[in-house]
């Protein structure tokens, strides 16, 4: 029973706005050693993702960047803020089966400090732009409250091909 003078608010729909790795398993095609986000802890829908990655020893990129001094890839950084934007386009797609995420461009890559095994990697992308099928972010990523590295990325949605690439249709794409 309410009180008229005091009426119940009636309560939102629950959005969430975590998301686990088999969360993320469902959302982005990328699989091991090239899954580069472990956990979503932020999520505004069209605006805004907050995602972790654990950087271990066992990366298998740390086996030659570089012997006996070991820093994650700039490149691999990028890589992370554009798939952590993946997933925030990819949740807004109901065929998500049937496309691809392609990164496009990549503009103003700062690299700050390195980022080391044991590092947990903050990777934190606000959208700019977003289109039916295109999406420009900027992505910075800290590591422990300091900016290790920060970039503006261009993702395409386009349809999952089942025709493999030849030499004559290759195009320079993909994320």
């Amino acid at each position: 029973m309410t009180d008229s003078a005091h009426p119940v608010a009636e309560t939102p729909p629950a959005t969430r706005t975590t998301l686990d790795i088999n969360d993320i398993l469902r959302i982005l095609p990328h699989r091991h050693p090239f899954l580069l986000i472990d956990r979503i802890i932020d999520l505004t829908p069209k605006e805004r993702i907050v995602a972790v990655k654990n950087v271990t020893i066992n990366e298998p990129f740390f086996a030659g960047h570089f012997p006996n001094m070991p820093i994650m890839p700039g490149v691999l950084i990028v890589e992370a803020i554009a798939q952590a934007g993946g997933a925030l386009l990819l949740t807004e797609v109901e065929d998500r089966d049937d496309k691809l995420m392609v990164l496009t461009g990549i503009e103003k890559a700062r690299f700050r400090r390195p980022v080391l095994p044991g590092d947990q990697l903050r990777i934190e992308v606000e959208v700019k732009a977003w289109r039916q099928t295109a999406v420009r972010m900027e992505g910075k990523a800290f590591v422990g409250g300091k900016r290790v590295a920060e970039a503006t990325v261009t993702c395409q949605l386009v349809p999952r091909s089942s025709t493999p690439r030849t030499a004559d249709n290759d195009s320079d794409s993909g994320s």
